[in-house]
């Protein structure tokens, strides 16, 4: 059985590497695009390991891979001109930025809650090896996303101070908000929240 689940996990972890490689081709934002898969590297380290290892449960596994992928779409566009809108309009008839009243691409929005929702189980299962009762891990788990979220922000700051003004635009996708960062990180809180309070609940079940 345990093989079989390591086959499988393989099989998406090869899968994610080939939609990341596939997405560089003839890229759109050559430059910015590459310096946003930095952060895709480190996350497929996570998944690498695992291979190796097969400690996360399948679940989790499967969480990281798909915030990869929604990562990797990200990059491709550098955040800021992902075509959600027209994907969503061609195939469904769907208007998403008049559904939400949204005047700017929202996407980064979108992966900031996803990031919420998608890595809590792995923090989940990475603190729950400190043998903690279920509340405490799941609050600690709940500070960690909010930690990573502001790490991350700061970091998007250090870039503005480092790259030159545009370099630091197309990387940081803030389209002219200056409270981009706070936003963002209510968006992490948010789904995070979500998730808290739904493992909580499975608790008391």
């Amino acid at each position: 059985m345990a093989k079989k689940l390591n086959i499988i996990k393989s099989t998406i972890f090869i899968s994610v590497v080939f939609l990341g490689i596939l997405t560089c081709i003839h890229p759109v934002f050559p430059r910015d695009m590459f310096l946003q898969h930095i952060g895709t590297i480190l996350l497929l380290s996570i998944l690498a390991v695992d291979l190796r290892k097969n400690n996360l449960p399948f679940s989790v596994f499967t969480g990281v891979a798909l915030y990869i992928v929604l990562h990797i779409i990200g990059a491709r566009y550098i955040y800021s001109y992902v075509p959600y809108n027209e994907w969503s309009q061609h195939i469904f008839g769907i208007n998403i930025n008049d559904i939400l009243s949204i005047k700017r691409n929202g996407y980064d929005r979108f992966v900031h809650f996803s990031f919420g929702i998608l890595f809590f189980p792995y923090l989940m299962h990475l603190f729950g090896k400190w043998q903690l009762s279920k509340t405490r891990t799941v609050i600690i788990s709940w500070l960690a996303i909010q930690t990573v979220s502001m790490v991350y922000e700061l970091f998007e700051w250090l870039l503005t101070v480092v790259l030159s003004g545009p370099a630091a635009q197309n990387y940081n996708g803030q389209q002219g908000d200056i409270w981009d960062p706070q936003k963002d990180m209510v968006l992490a809180l948010i789904g995070s929240l979500l998730m808290a309070v739904w493992y909580l609940i499975r608790k008391r079940r």
